[in-house]
């Protein structure tokens, strides 16, 4: 499966007032492996960015003089993208924010939707964890990743981060802590380690023929049990 990992900054909370992404971040992960393929720039927005925004990401309007503006990598971001299954942190901001950019355009590009499928992290952090502070800052502490010490936010920064508590997040237990985030915070945390992207592929053992019997055998009993609703046929 070809995920990309996925943040946006912008000027402001919302695209309906005006507001425009100025940096976009994206990182490629395939089988569940970083590739080391990102998609990263800056974008001139051709508007302030507010007080507030800046106070948050830390981007000025100095900074974005001279920058690309959307239109100039609409194609290459799109590519980018397409295809791929979206992993973001509270997807329906970013994904309203980079629609809008494509609706600029005169409707030369599709929405996100019609290119990608899309995992909203948030969603499902808060179905993990119910009642429980669940934005990323809050994810990495519970998942022991590395914050890398971060004083603003930023696209990429955020994209690599996200990768880390979502890998984490969908690959079990990464830790024996029972209490809420202010426990866990207190914790000597040990940072995750990504394992290498070139190391040798698992080894993958298949059911011999009369292991497959037996499957098929235990199959029939649970199906007789519960009268024909055996979710594991279903799943085959």
């Amino acid at each position: 499966m070809r995920q990309v990992v996925l943040d946006t900054e912008t000027t402001g909370i919302s695209p309906s007032d005006g507001h425009r992404i100025i940096e976009i971040g994206c990182l490629e992960v395939e089988n569940r492996r970083l590739t080391g393929r990102s998609f990263h720039c800056y974008l001139q927005p051709d508007r302030e960015i507010e007080a507030e925004a800046i106070a948050v990401h830390g981007i000025t309007n100095e900074f974005l003089v001279g920058k690309p503006r959307f239109a100039d990598i609409a194609d290459e971001f799109m590519n980018f993208m397409s295809g791929a299954e979206l992993i973001i942190h509270n997807a329906p901001f970013d994904i309203g924010f980079i629609n809008h950019e494509f609706k600029l355009l005169n409707n030369q590009f599709s929405t996100v939707l019609e290119v990608c499928s899309v995992l909203d992290t948030l969603v499902l952090a808060r179905q993990k964890h119910p009642a429980q502070k669940n934005n990323l800052d809050a994810l990495a502490r519970r998942y022991f990743v590395d914050h890398r010490e971060r004083t603003y936010h930023g696209a990429l920064l955020d994209a690599e981060i996200l990768a880390d508590v979502y890998l984490a997040m969908t690959g079990g237990q990464v830790g024996l802590s029972l209490g809420d985030d202010s426990d866990a915070e207190g914790m000597s945390q040990e940072t995750i380690r990504r394992l290498d992207a070139n190391r040798s592929l698992l080894k993958v053992i298949k059911a011999t023929p009369d292991e497959l019997l037996a499957h098929e055998d235990r199959l029939k009993v649970i199906d007789s049990a519960s009268q024909g609703t055996c979710i594991w046929r279903e799943l085959a």
